[in-house]
Parts: C-alpha cells; structure tokens; sequence
C-alpha cells in the first residue's frame, strides 16, 4: 500500500504547512503590534515636546500627523490578518483531520498486512 503511506506523508507535509504560514501570520501581527506601540510612544513624546493634543489644531506637530497615520494603517493590517489568521486556523484543523484519517487508514492497512 505505497499509496496509502504517500498520501500519509503528503497528509504529514499538508499539515506542516499550515502551521507554518499560521506562525508567519502570528508573527506579522506580533511584530505589527510592536511597530503600533513604538509609534504611539514618539506621538506621545512628540505631543509633550510641542505641547499640543489637538489632532486637529493647526500647530499640531507634522511627525505626529504622520505618526499617528502610520500606527492607523498598521492596525488596519492587523485587522486584516486576524481574519487571515482564523481562516488559517480552520485550514490547519481541516489538514489535522485528513492527516488523521490517512494515518488512521495506514494503521489499519499495515494491521490486515501483518496478519496476512
């Protein structure tokens, strides 16, 4: 049954994969997240420097603008891979079940085989 124990292996690497493009989307978000709260600290210390909260008054520091803009579109990709990481999450379960379900029938297999 060559074909069962490729299908387990094919199975095996199928499953090795969504983990990792799951890692890859955790760590995009981690170090997002990371990137957000150094930004929102310099608008802080830019904020105190010039004196001025006020988004919207006219003085309002030009770095923070920016800054701020930044951070915003930074948490917009975060949102977006959240949902990319949750249909992530559903792949790897559906992947984890197949590869149970192959190796479930190989173990089966490989059980009629040693008593034939």
């Amino acid at each position: 049954m060559k074909s069962r124990d490729s299908m387990v292996r094919l199975k095996s690497f199928q499953v090795t994969e969504k983990r990792r493009q799951l890692q890859q989307l955790q760590m995009m978000m981690a170090e997002f997240e990371r990137m957000s709260k150094e930004l929102e600290h310099q608008i802080t210390l830019e904020e105190k420097k010039s004196g001025i909260t006020d988004r919207n008054h006219f003085a309002y520091p030009t770095f923070a603008k920016a800054a701020r803009q930044r951070a915003d579109n930074l948490q917009v990709s975060i949102r977006e891979l959240k949902v990319q990481e949750e249909n992530a999450e559903l792949a790897l379960e559906e992947a984890e079940a197949e590869f149970a379900k192959a190796s479930a029938l190989e173990e089966r297999d490989g059980g009629m085989r040693a008593r034939a």
